[in-house]
């Protein structure tokens, strides 16, 4: 336990400087009333060599990450295909290097491609590695696929001032990281300017939480019914509201098959209901720039 004196740093004030996301419309004339970011975090054998480098030789624990390559992301590819629905993935440097067939499946389908780290590293404030991490993962990026992500999603999803200032810095349109609000808006930074705009990530509909059990990872694992009654539930609610929910899927977990109907039948909900955009990073976080510039001019 720290000592009390160390709670006399902590800022009286809200983290995030930013006011409430303002509410812009979806799409112009298309009847959507909500959004949803359909996104996929691919960080295959990274997420477990993150938490321990020695993780490397532990083989099974491994193999768990090691399934995203094998058959996870090609299944995840075929059913987005089956839907006609693209979608972001984000994915570490490491899994570009270790897997490029499978990264470049996923650019060859039209998929948008996210920065996602390298080694999927906690970012915490004051870490040495933070900007050698968004370095290499730029370079594997455009290196392998020549890709320049315009979308960033931290690994573990942490953030702090050095990085968001990162972001900015680089020309990056969008992060997708923060859990505090339910429609898109854009940063402040520590000076007062603008940041990148974020897109917040719903926690609920992280598949790892409900659906991946290991030694190093243990949860329990909740069945079908459950989740998709949830994951319904909240799209309605999302649906009344006219707000965005933003999926953090992964196909070391929403790849097998446990998981994958699941997923299925969600996406057909959302697709059936008729009045929800379902889009990439890209798509949303630009449709806020246009909007945001818009009323801009207006006040201008």
């Amino acid at each position: 336990m720290p000592e009390h004196k160390s709670w006399a740093n902590v800022p009286l004030a809200p983290a995030n400087k930013a006011p409430p996301a303002p509410i812009f419309p979806w799409t112009r004339g298309r009847g959507f009333r909500a959004a949803m970011f359909l996104s996929f975090d691919v960080d295959a054998e990274s997420a477990w060599t993150s938490k321990d480098p020695a993780h490397a030789e532990r083989l099974v624990t491994m193999s768990f990450g090691g399934y995203e390559a094998r058959v996870g992301t090609p299944k995840l590819l075929e059913l987005l295909r089956d839907l006609g629905l693209k979608a972001t993935f984000f994915i570490t440097g490491w899994s570009v290097e270790a897997h490029p067939a499978m990264a470049e499946s996923i650019l060859q389908e039209g998929h948008e491609i996210g920065h996602h780290g390298f080694h999927h590293l906690l970012p915490d404030p004051g870490d040495p590695f933070i900007q050698e991490e968004l370095e290499r993962g730029f370079s594997s990026l455009k290196r392998r696929l020549g890709v320049v992500p315009v979308g960033y999603r931290a690994p573990f999803g942490e953030s702090c001032e050095e990085l968001l200032s990162s972001l900015k810095q680089h020309g990056m349109l969008y992060s997708s990281s923060w859990r505090d609000d339910v429609r898109p808006y854009r940063h402040v930074l520590a000076d007062g300017s603008p940041g990148v705009i974020e897109l917040p990530v719903t926690s609920s509909y992280d598949d790892w939480m409900h659906g991946l059990s290991a030694r190093f990872s243990p949860r329990t694992i909740l069945p079908r019914e459950h989740v998709l009654s949830m994951w319904k539930d909240e799209l309605d609610e999302v649906r009344d509201w006219g707000a965005m929910v933003t999926t953090v899927l992964h196909p070391q977990v929403s790849g097998r098959p446990m998981r994958f109907r699941l997923l299925r039948e969600f996406l057909e909900y959302a697709m059936g209901v008729g009045d929800v955009w379902i889009a990439t990073g890209r798509e949303i976080a630009e449709h806020f720039a246009n909007c945001e510039a818009s009323v801009q001019r207006l006040d201008g």
